[in-house]
């Protein structure tokens, strides 16, 4: 039986300093947004960098001037990336959600620029909010476990490369109709 792992809801029974931290994923370059009691510090790191990610919550640790035992709380759009991201935080004790990209409340009437720093402030914003109590304002994805999310990716290559597959076998029939040679479907 394949095993899916969920992302639980907040835990606010501790006692530690709690902050915040939003990824916006992009291919290049990761923005990272921080958050605690207000106040917000948003960096850029290479992608997939865990070292880079570290440093940075050490660095945002200090800035917001808290010792000790912090919780962490974490969110990214789910998309590209997978969930290696997901993993990867809660073995470092990051309490994180994994959310539906298309789930996520934008003001229609509002012509609004796209950036990565504006969605990173978004998310974080969103974040703040959604372990405050507030629900419904996106939807959290399931994750699945390590040999599931194999199997899907399995599973969309076969898909793809059959599709491929009918087109080529279309396009030879087609320029081989071009030059007059009837070809007769095999049976």
């Amino acid at each position: 039986m394949k095993k899916t792992q969920r992302t639980l809801r907040a835990d606010n029974s501790t006692k530690a300093p709690v902050m915040q931290l939003a990824f916006e994923l992009s291919l290049n370059k990761w923005k990272l947004a921080f958050g605690h009691n207000g106040k917000m510090r948003m960096v850029t790191i290479d992608a997939r960098d865990l070292d880079q990610i570290q440093q940075a919550i050490e660095k945002a640790k200090k800035r917001f001037k808290l010792d000790g035992e912090v919780k962490i709380l974490s969110c990214y759009e789910a998309g590209r990336d997978g969930f290696w991201l997901h993993r990867y935080l809660l073995s470092c004790g990051i309490d994180n959600r994994v959310v539906d990209s298309s789930s996520i409340e934008v003001n229609r009437r509002k012509r609004r620029a796209k950036t990565d720093r504006i969605d990173a402030k978004k998310l974080l914003a969103m974040l703040i909010r959604y372990h405050g109590g507030e629900r419904g304002m996106w939807s959290v994805v399931n994750v699945p476990s390590v040999e599931a999310e194999d199997g899907r990716h399995l599973h969309r290559e076969l898909d793809v490369l059959n599709k491929e597959r009918k087109m080529h076998r279309s396009r030879i029939k087609s320029l081989l109709f071009q030059h007059g040679i009837a070809v007769k479907n095999p049976s």
